[in-house]
C-alpha cells in the first residue's frame, strides 16, 4: 500500500510540474495584445526598420539582446535593467560587457509603444518583437511571436556570469548542454546559431581561433588576422562579420561557411567539425527553407524559456528601471 501511495503521489507531482510548465508557456499567445494594443507590431516595426536602415549591424545586436535575456533566468527583460544600489544588473557580466548593444533602440521602441498604449506592453515582449522585426528587416523568415511576458523586478550579475550563456570558445558538448539546460534541443541550438548569418564580433572573441586553430581555412584566417592583431590588448574591439559571404543578409550562407571551415568563432566551427551536428549544418547549407523553418521554430521555443506571466513581475514604464 505504501508503495502504491508513493507512486500515486509521484505521478501527481509529475503531473503538477508538467501542468505548471505547460501553463506558463500556454499563457503566452500571439494575439495577447490584439485588443489591448493592436498597433504594437506596427510601432515596433517602424522603429526597428529605421534603426537597421541606419546601421545594418543593429539587426544582429537586437536579436542577440533577446537571446542573452532569455538564457539568464528566462525571457523577463532583466538584461535591460541598469544597476541600482540594491542589485548589480547583467550588463557588466562577462558575456555582455562591452558586447551587448542596442539598448537605446529598445528605449526608443518602448517610448513610442507607451504613447500608443501606456502600461500595457512589457519590455520582455518588446525584446521578442524587436528580434522578429530585426530578422525581417534583413530578409529573414517570420514566425508567430508568442506574447504575454511580464518584466522582472530584478537582475542578477552572478546568474549572467554563471556560464549559462555559452562563450565563444565553447566545445560542441558545452553548446548542447547549455541549450538543453534551458529546454532547447541540439537542433534548436544549430538553428539559433544561424543567427550568426548577421552581426559582427569583436577581435577578442575570435583571436585565439584565427591564430591557433587548425580547422580553419588559411585564407580566411589571414583575412581576419589583417584586422585583429595577435597581441592581446591590440585591436581588441576591431570588428569582423560573422558571415564572410553576405554579412548583412539573413540567409543560410553561415552554414556554407562552416563547411568551408570559415566559422568566425571557435564555437561556430564546432557545429561542423566531425561531430553529431554536422548533418544538420549540411542540411541547412543545402536547403534554405529547411533552415528558415527550423530557425522560426527555435525562436518560438527560446521565447518560451521561463516567462513571468499572470501576477508575476510587472509592466515596466522604463525598460532600464523597475517601477517606483
Amino acid at each position: 500500500m505504501a508503495s502504491s501511495s508513493t507512486n500515486i503521489s509521484f505521478a501527481f507531482l509529475s503531473f503538477t510540474l508538467w501542468l505548471m510548465i505547460f501553463t506558463s508557456s500556454a499563457q503566452l499567445t500571439p494575439n495577447f495584445y490584439s485588443k489591448s494594443c493592436p498597433k504594437v507590431f506596427n510601432v515596433v516595426r517602424s522603429v526597428i526598420r529605421s534603426a537597421v536602415a541606419k546601421e545594418k549591424r543593429m539587426g544582429g545586436s537586437l536579436l542577440r539582446l533577446h537571446f542573452h535575456d532569455c538564457f539568464v533566468n528566462g525571457c523577463d527583460g532583466s538584461l535591460l535593467l541598469d544597476d541600482t544600489p540594491s542589485f548589480t544588473g547583467e550588463k557588466t557580466a562577462a558575456p555582455n560587457n562591452n558586447s551587448v548593444r542596442g539598448f537605446n533602440v529598445i528605449d526608443d521602441v518602448k517610448s513610442k509603444v507607451e504613447k500608443v498604449c501606456p502600461g500595457v506592453v512589457s519590455c520582455a515582449d518588446i525584446l521578442a518583437i524587436s528580434a522578429l522585426e530585426s530578422v525581417l528587416a534583413l530578409g529573414g523568415p517570420s514566425w508567430k511571436v508568442k506574447l504575454g511576458r511580464r518584466d522582472s523586478k530584478s537582475a542578477s550579475l552572478a546568474a549572467a556570469n554563471s556560464g549559462v550563456i555559452p562563450p565563444p570558445q565553447s566545445t560542441l558538448s558545452n553548446l548542447i548542454n547549455r541549450f538543453q539546460a534551458v529546454g532547447l534541443s541540439a537542433k534548436d541550438m544549430v538553428a539559433l546559431s544561424g543567427a550568426h548569418t548577421i552581426g559582427r564580433a569583436r577581435c577578442t572573441t575570435f583571436r585565439a581561433r584565427i591564430y591557433n586553430d587548425t580547422n580553419i581555412d588559411a585564407s580566411f584566417a589571414k583575412l581576419r588576422q589583417s584586422n585583429c592583431p595577435r597581441p592581446a590588448g591590440s585591436g581588441d574591439n576591431n570588428l569582423a562579420p560573422f558571415d564572410v559571404t553576405t554579412q548583412d543578409k539573413f540567409d543560410n550562407k553561415y552554414y556554407k561557411n562552416l563547411i568551408s571551415q570559415k566559422g568566425l568563432l571557435r564555437s561556430d566551427q564546432q557545429l561542423h567539425n566531425g561531430g553529431s551536428t554536422d548533418s544538420l549544418v549540411e542540411q541547412y547549407s543545402k536547403n534554405p527553407k529547411s533552415f528558415s523553418v527550423a530557425f522560426a521554430a527555435a525562436m518560438i521555443n527560446m521565447g518560451d524559456i521561463r516567462p513571468l506571466t499572470g501576477s508575476n513581475g510587472e509592466i515596466r514604464k522604463n525598460c532600464r528601471k523597475v517601477n517606483s
